[in-house]
């Protein structure tokens, strides 16, 4: 089959990972898969087997702007006409994020399902905080997913959106997120001299309100000096300015984006995320993946359908400092083995590839 992927960008994020992911498993089961970038912006590897091109020249910040937007779907369906003229009829396509959404839920691209990575009502609530304009712009994107064929990352995703009254699909389904969980054990073990021989925890993700590194610091200012707390995320400077404010940053390691995390992971004594909401959060999955225990915010959505059984304990209420710090504690106590988590048996890259080429049927 022929497949394209739509994406604001392949700046290093969830949503891009998962999608280069799926887009290599599909490639394994003999599709032809064409990543589509709006944005010519590219962080991650590229694996071989994968065509990346990129829509604009540019960071395409604006393209789906009222002001733009007309000219943006134009280039975008000229794009597909030229690309099904080289290959044929194009199988399936799905959207990410939203300015992709805006530009294909506007256009005559036909076989198009849109992928929801988060929380809609929580990036709402967020979105109110930074004023009228930002509010508006999100919630008319999300409408723009009216009468849309919807695939969820999680089940919680999927029943806000049911329950809720802002988006009415023509179809919607949960698929969890894809990993290739011999790819990422091969790469946790691979050797890295910059990996701290003393203890530490870690966090992954980028430097943004959601992810609540306050919160994180706060917690982590509680426990004992011994651990080092090591940061995989986009801004370096300004994680380690406002560790200054929890009198914290002695002890962080904050190396910048990493093409391969999961020898950081590996070693790390435990995984916190400490976010106030996510869709499906992708590290939880890699952390028990290779072994490491997780302390997580019951955020929704996705950390209660990762963390089940034995391992919801280690779950505690969002923006709860001292519940975080505490969980932590009990976790390293505990030294839970967790490579046998319910959830790594329903998220095996080959098993969601499947489900997704058989939205194509």
């Amino acid at each position: 089959m022929n497949i394209v992927i739509v994406i604001d960008s392949l700046v290093g994020g969830g949503a891009e990972k998962v999608m280069l992911t799926l887009a290599e498993e599909m490639a394994k089961l003999k599709h032809r898969i064409t990543i589509l970038s709006l944005a010519n912006s590219i962080e991650y590897n590229i694996p071989e087997v994968l065509n990346v091109e990129s829509l604009f020249a540019h960071r395409a910040s604006k393209v789906d702007r009222f002001w733009q937007r007309k000219n943006s779907i134009l280039t975008l369906q000229t794009w597909f006409e030229k690309k099904q003229s080289e290959l044929g009829n194009i199988d399936l396509v799905l959207s990410n994020l939203d300015k992709s959404n805006n530009l294909l839920a506007r256009s005559n691209i036909k076989n198009v399902h849109f992928v929801i990575h988060n929380s809609v009502n929580a990036e709402l609530a967020r979105q109110k905080k930074l004023g009228p304009f930002s509010y508006l712009y999100l919630k008319k994107s999300k409408q723009n997913l009216n009468g849309k064929s919807l695939i969820c990352v999680s089940k919680g995703v999927e029943k806000e959106i049911i329950q809720g009254d802002l988006i009415n699909p023509s179809a919607i389904a949960t698929i969890y997120n894809p990993f290739d969980f011999e790819k990422i054990r091969q790469q946790a073990n691979e050797q890295n001299n910059n990996i701290p021989n003393e203890p530490y925890l870690i966090h992954v993700g980028r430097l943004a309100k959601q992810k609540r590194h306050d919160i994180l610091f706060a917690a982590f200012a509680k426990l004992d000096k011994k651990y080092k707390l090591v940061l995989l995320c986009n801004k370096p400077a300004k994680a380690l300015k406002l560790a200054q404010e929890y009198g914290i940053e002695k002890q962080l390691v904050v190396p910048g984006f990493q093409q391969n995390p999961y020898n950081w992971i590996k070693h790390a004594k435990a995984l916190v995320l400490s976010s106030d909401f996510e869709g499906l959060p992708t590290v939880l999955i890699e952390a028990l993946a290779v072994g490491t225990p997780v302390v997580s915010t019951n955020c929704t959505f996705g950390p209660s359908e990762i963390l089940t059984g034995e391992l919801s304990k280690y779950l505690v209420p969002v923006q709860q400092s001292e519940a975080l710090a505490n969980a932590v504690k009990q976790v390293l106590a505990d030294k839970p083995n967790v490579e046998n988590a319910d959830i790594l048996k329903q998220v095996q890259a080959e098993q969601v590839a499947l489900q997704y080429l058989a939205l194509a049927n």
